[in-house]
């Protein structure tokens, strides 16, 4: 099969590479393409730098130092905690006290 008369059809793409002048012409190609790729492949990764800083921003992740990004947690103090825990087991034993003596 005779290449230099013909065109090469590269797989990936529609594009046609002239044959014609051999080596230096496909090798120029070659080089015009990764330039391209890398242009490509620099707006995808701003593109994806964008994303992941819209998603920490959503969803308070924590950086990359370990601090929270965002509102700090509240934190809720032992007597408040306790305040809580006694209210309700009063009121599950109110509910009970009220099955028990058939009301609910």
């Amino acid at each position: 099969m005779d290449l230099l008369g013909k065109t090469l059809t590269r797989r990936l793409g529609r594009e046609r590479i002239p044959a014609l002048g051999g080596f230096m012409n496909i090798l120029a190609a070659l080089k015009q393409e990764e330039t391209k790729l890398q242009k490509q492949a620099d707006k995808v990764r701003q593109q994806l730098d964008a994303v992941r800083a819209a998603m920490k921003v959503l969803s308070r992740e924590v950086a990359s130092s370990g601090k929270r990004i965002g509102k700090k947690k509240r934190k809720m103090s032992a007597a408040a905690r306790g305040r809580i825990g006694k209210a309700t087991k009063l009121r599950w034993a109110k509910f009970r006290a009220a099955k028990a003596k058939g009301k609910h």
